[in-house]
């Protein structure tokens, strides 16, 4: 369902309300970060960012579509990667989902980096797969302004991995990579 610009303020509030931070309101709507902030100051209409707000509900709601998506996305990670590949690392919190079915899917192990603050940063699960060593893909729902990505290839990189794809359901850049690894998104939406 769509929502309007006053239904969008009123869910950024709610979920601010409830202790989420930018980021953690960015994935629940599934916009950017510049988005929440600008529908949190009640900044102008004419003052908006440039976004698109990218609904996956009907996807994520059901098991099965989920595995669907990460079959096409297990397609894309074996184009670009060959078995070249180790472990699959899902980013918080909508990556995890399809991280999961694309490391199923190819026998990979799975690993999941939580992205926890406003600027992109966080921490490795250290429940999940090791990735010292490792040749990674990382896997997103989508893409914004590659903020969050480029913090994930580069605490990966500190860890000791060789990230050599990222993989998004909506990318909503122009951008082919992030950081120097390359980027593949299964749909593509930019403001034309």
């Amino acid at each position: 369902m769509a929502l309007s610009i006053d239904e969008l303020r009123e869910k950024v509030a709610t979920l601010s309300s409830e202790g989420l931070n930018t980021q953690q309101i960015a994935d629940e709507l599934s916009i950017s970060q510049r988005t929440v902030v600008w529908l949190s100051g009640g900044a102008p209409e004419d003052d908006h960012p440039d976004d698109v707000r990218i609904g996956w509900r009907t996807i994520g709601v059901r098991p099965m579509r989920v595995t669907a998506i990460g079959a096409i996305m297990a397609d894309v990670v074996l184009e670009e990667c060959g078995d070249e590949i180790d472990t699959i690392v899902g980013i918080s919190l909508n990556g995890i989902l399809f991280a999961n079915s694309i490391a199923d899917q190819l026998d990979l192990e799975v690993s999941i980096f939580r992205s926890v603050d406003d600027e992109g940063g966080g921490h490795l699960s250290n429940k999940y797969g090791n990735v010292a060593g490792r040749k990674v893909a990382i896997v997103d729902d989508l893409l914004s302004t590659g903020m969050t990505m480029r913090k994930t290839i580069e605490a990966l990189s500190r860890a000791g991995a060789d990230v050599v794809l990222t993989l998004v359901l909506v990318n909503k850049t122009e951008n082919d990579e992030v950081a120097g690894v390359p980027l593949r998104g299964l749909i593509r939406a930019i403001k034309v």
